[in-house]
């Protein structure tokens, strides 16, 4: 299906040099937000036909990597772009503060393990980036130690690649008002405040050495095979467009065909 955006607008050419400033964080695309619910809607069903297809072939496998800024929108975006779809095909795999376990093996390990299956999509809710953004923001390793990993990352993501893994990825782009007035809504709506912690608001101190972190995440990381996208993200309902747009048109490459009738079957009738 034909959609009024093109999600590769928002793609970071391989090499780029990103300055986030530059990047849009409240795009609509000349629609509105009740335009855009019938295009979701239908974009949500063909992402459902694509993942059975690929599910039934069991051959191809996706990987959706999610970073964003705190509030950025991670969780809403999964629920929103992945209605619908099987669970028994579609896995998420979140990361959060590492364990003992895990801080004892190299910074892969613990992703590693979470790579989709065939026939599976895996959605990383956070990912091996955090080991060049958290660790460099907070200094918790020195600067050669999370520099080196960029090209770590590059080989890992080629590997993945390689082995038949279809990669994409998404930077959530809000921007700083926007995420006031989420962590306000956390605390002004009871609803909400399981969602709210005061650890956001340190975080946020911290903004402008996220946005540099973000943004050299980009250049460094995004290339041919695994490309990142920088979505416009404060407008959720575009955000989610833009997403399951570039999913679904993904899919359309790797998993259109509809798994072949078996020969064996015909004639065959149940008493």
């Amino acid at each position: 299906m034909e959609l009024p955006i093109d999600p590769s607008t928002f793609r970071i050419p391989p090499n780029a040099d990103i300055d986030l400033s530059d990047w849009s964080t409240n795009e609509h695309g000349e629609l509105s937000k009740d335009e855009a619910k019938p295009l979701q809607k239908a974009l949500n069903k063909r992402l459902e036909e694509l993942q059975e297809n690929l599910y039934a072939h069991g051959k191809e496998r996706l990987l959706v990597v999610l970073q964003a800024t705190d509030t950025g929108g991670k969780d809403g975006t999964i629920r929103a772009v992945f209605d619908g779809t099987n669970p028994q095909g579609v896995k998420v795999a979140s990361f959060g503060k590492p364990t003992d376990e895990e801080l004892a093996h190299d910074y892969l390990w613990r992703v590693h393990q979470h790579a989709p299956k065939r026939g599976d999509i895996t959605i990383f809710n956070r990912s091996h980036y955090e080991d060049v953004l958290v660790v460099r923001v907070h200094d918790l390793v020195p600067p050669d130690v999370w520099g080196r990993r960029y090209e770590h990352i590059r080989n890992f993501e080629q590997m993945l690649v390689d082995e038949g893994v279809t990669i994409r990825k998404f930077f959530l782009n809000i921007s700083k008002d926007e995420q006031r007035q989420r962590l306000q809504d956390r605390i002004d709506e009871p609803a909400k405040h399981w969602k709210f912690s005061f650890g956001d608001l340190e975080e946020r101190k911290h903004w402008d050495a996220y946005q540099t972190a973000f943004a050299a995440m980009l250049e460094e990381t995004s290339t041919d095979q695994a490309p990142w996208f920088a979505v416009p993200a404060d407008r959720k309902w575009f955000r989610n467009l833009v997403i399951t747009g570039e999913l679904v048109r993904t899919l359309e490459e790797i998993a259109a065909d509809r798994f072949p009738p078996n020969p064996e079957l015909d004639g065959v009738v149940v008493e």
